[in-house]
């Protein structure tokens, strides 16, 4: 049986880069009884993220950019190794990945095979991010990639597979979209 919920007040909270809300709400619990509770939500859209691998080379291309959050919790420098990214804005998510995979990437790609969607961080955000794979040959490298927004400065990164695994055991990856898409490769034997 779902919770009944009912809102009872919204506010805004922050609206500079996209907006944060305070939810007062009654949340009836699975004894029956109902609760006051508060929570802050942040909403910045949905995404989507792409895993781009060569099977006869057996090699992924990843991104690596600075991510002032995790800047601020100890990663001293503050890059992070990715997985290609973006939000949707007014694509869907198909649309979306392609753009932003050359954006990124430098790589034109038409055809992406979607593999699960999930939300990342569903304690506080309320973005869907929905889970790409696609293969890739040098012929369609198209641009240097890097990003095409001015606060961008991407570096594109084609890598054994291999090493990509043993980065997340090094603590060398530790974006939870890419380490889900490293290990969705690997069980679906995409490399093979």
């Amino acid at each position: 049986m779902d919770p009944k919920i009912t809102i009872h007040k919204k506010e805004l909270l922050s609206d500079n880069w996209y907006t944060l809300n305070k939810i007062i709400f009654d949340y009836e619990r699975q004894d029956g009884s109902v609760q006051r509770q508060e929570r802050e939500a942040y909403d910045r859209g949905n995404g989507s993220t792409i895993l781009l691998y060569n099977r006869a080379k057996k090699t992924v291309v990843l991104t690596r950019q600075f991510r002032m959050p995790t800047f601020l919790n100890g990663n001293p420098s503050g890059m992070l190794i990715e997985t290609c990214a973006g939000l949707l804005e007014k694509d869907n998510a198909e649309d979306c990945i392609r753009k932003e995979t050359e954006e990124e990437t430098g790589y034109k790609i038409n055809k992406v095979q979607k593999v699960f969607e999930a939300y990342m961080s569903p304690g506080s955000v309320t973005e869907i991010l929905y889970f790409f794979v696609a293969e890739y040959e040098a012929h369609m490298k198209v641009t240097d990639g890097g990003g095409t927004d001015e606060e961008e400065d991407i570096q594109v990164i084609e890598i054994p597979f291999t090493r990509a695994l043993e980065q997340i055991a090094s603590g060398e990856i530790k974006d939870g979209k890419t380490i889900m898409l490293l290990q969705y490769a690997q069980i679906h034997q995409l490399l093979d």
